[in-house]
């Protein structure tokens, strides 16, 4: 693929240095197998387009299950929660559930502190004479 007449990967130079490694990996190599050995080998100058093309596809989701299974959860919220909850909740709650890596990073203790802070009712204590 080219961007603005530049190309990452140069496909006769992939597939010469593909042919080159095929010989010294083994064929039930998976491509991280693949990437290790060659770093490790420090043939990172003798195969750098086979370096480039996997470290594109090991970025790169295999599926979008992921995405499937945030708008799965978010259904599933939403058709337990939305007669008893007003929307403003329902979208924070499907935020923590959709973005969980940033929700468990969360420090639970200060959160609850500060709401009820916010929320606690001042008593006002008459003093006794």
């Amino acid at each position: 693929m080219k961007f603005e007449g530049k190309s990452d990967i140069s496909g006769l130079d992939l597939a010469e240095e593909l042919q080159r490694l095929s010989n010294l990996v083994p064929p039930t190599s998976t491509a991280i197998d693949c990437l290790n050995f060659i770093i490790k080998s420090k043939y990172n100058t003798v195969f750098p387009q086979v370096v480039t093309a996997i470290k594109i596809l090991l970025t790169i989701p295999v599926t979008v299950a992921s995405g499937e299974r945030s708008f799965s959860r978010l259904k599933l919220i939403k058709t337990y929660l939305s007669s008893t909850m007003a929307q403003d909740r329902l979208s924070g709650l499907a935020i923590i559930a959709i973005e969980k890596d940033v929700g468990a990073q969360i420090e639970f203790n200060n959160l609850i502190n500060d709401f009820t802070q916010k929320k606690a009712r001042k008593i006002v204590l008459a003093s006794i004479s």
